[in-house]
């Protein structure tokens, strides 16, 4: 297993959700350390107090993971406070509500920056450590979306699918060394990610708050149950992590039905998964 006490966590996107949970669920576990990170400073503060309430050395940084030189920063500043790191968690993400004709550019950027250029900076300032250790781990968060793709979710989609592509050609160079490499897929998480989530330029406003309603109601995984499973898939060294059952039958009908499985999945759902046709 390549969680334990002497493990020292890194997770990005730590001030709520899911990032939240696992530096909560990692201290329960009584880990070495943990640095969290995020750009809300307000909730990165209420994730340390509870995970200090465990007793676990914990720092907090807050920066935006699409900027290189502060990601740099970011490994200096843990390296200086903890000495070591075992586990990288790149979990900070983003969303746009809009379809693709909605959208600017500039809103397309700014979510492939965090959601995929965050991923790959944190893991290239931190592989270097992270080989040195005798066992060590790097856990990518994707989505669902990173299995199918469905309307008015191209950034996301796109962002998502290039996580598992980098991770799982991450996972087979890394496959003689001592680092793990492991891709997670949650369904719908109850998270915030919706009502944080950009409105793309021309999007109608609307859309986001039917976005949030219809989010809410298929949201059936907490995010102390999805910590739950990332961290079981953590000890078992589990290279694809499947967060609830929408994901695990997202998953299968992506694969049996290739070209047609958005209909499939919508028609066994009893709904669209289209804010314009809804």
């Amino acid at each position: 297993m390549t969680l334990s006490k002497d493990s020292v966590a890194v997770i990005t996107g730590a001030a709520s959700g899911i990032g939240q949970a696992l530096a909560i669920r990692m201290a329960k576990d009584g880990v070495a350390g943990i640095a969290i990170s995020d750009v809300n400073e307000i909730g990165l503060k209420e994730t340390a107090t509870t995970v200090e309430e465990f007793g676990v050395p914990v720092s907090t940084h807050v920066f935006d993971v699409s900027n290189l030189d502060a990601v740099k920063q970011f490994a200096d500043d843990v390296l200086a406070k903890h000495g070591r790191v075992t586990h990288l968690i790149n979990n900070a993400g983003v969303g746009v509500i809009g379809n693709f004709e909605h959208i600017s550019l500039e809103d397309f950027e700014w979510l492939m920056g965090i959601n995929f250029w965050g991923v790959v900076y944190c893991t290239k300032v931190f592989l270097p450590t992270l080989l040195k250790e005798k066992s060590a781990h790097i856990v990518n968060v994707s989505s669902v979306f990173g299995l199918i793709a469905p309307a008015e979710q191209t950034a996301y989609t796109s962002s998502k699918f290039a996580v598992r592509g980098f991770t799982e050609s991450l996972r087979h160079e890394l496959s003689e060394t001592n680092v793990s490499v492991s891709c997670v897929h949650p369904g719908g998480i109850k998270t915030n990610i919706v009502r944080n989530s950009r409105v793309g330029l021309d999007t109608p406003e609307e859309w986001k708050q039917q976005g949030v309603r219809f989010f809410d109601k298929v949201a059936k995984t907490s995010a102390e149950e999805a910590a739950e499973v990332i961290v079981r898939g953590i000890k078992d060294r589990d290279p694809r992590i499947l967060i609830g059952k929408d994901a695990r039958a997202i998953s299968m009908f992506s694969r049996l039905f290739p070209k047609r499985y958005l209909s499939v999945i919508e028609r066994l759902a009893g709904h669209k998964m289209s804010l314009r046709k809804r």
